[in-house]
């Protein structure tokens, strides 16, 4: 099992490299979620995510955006998965799992943590949903 501690990492990095570990069968657990680092402008950033959220749709059809921390960080990395509701892809995306905080489970274990440049305009995910 790879575990990522999320802490200050940009969110892109993270998902695409949990996407490739869960392709290749391994299970991928990324704690702190909510710290993940969304980079760009705050504002046209949030100010898309609202427009998409807001767009007028069918219950069927969508749009559909979560509005939690979780679902913003599983709906990343499952744009990185190829074919994600079938195959491979399905199975590949069954086995990421996304914690807010850091469980009991996998305290005291060894985590990896991506090194980042420190963008200039960047914002948190927790801060990005409000």
């Amino acid at each position: 099992m790879i575990i990522i501690d999320g802490r200050g990492s940009i969110l892109g990095r993270v998902a695409s490299y949990a996407a490739k570990e869960a392709l290749k069968g391994e299970d991928v657990a990324i704690l702190n979620s909510e710290e993940l680092i969304i980079s760009g402008d705050i504002n046209f950033t949030r100010g898309e995510f609202h427009k998409r959220r807001s767009r007028v749709g069918h219950g069927q059809r969508g749009p559909k955006l979560s509005k939690t921390v979780i679902g913003i960080v599983k709906r990343t990395i499952r744009g990185m998965v190829p074919d994600y509701r079938e195959g491979r892809g399905r199975v590949a995306f069954k086995r990421i799992k996304c914690y807010i905080g850091i469980p009991k489970e996998f305290e005291n274990k060894k985590t990896i943590k991506f090194e980042r440049e420190n963008p200039i305009k960047f914002a948190k995910v927790k801060e990005f949903i409000k």
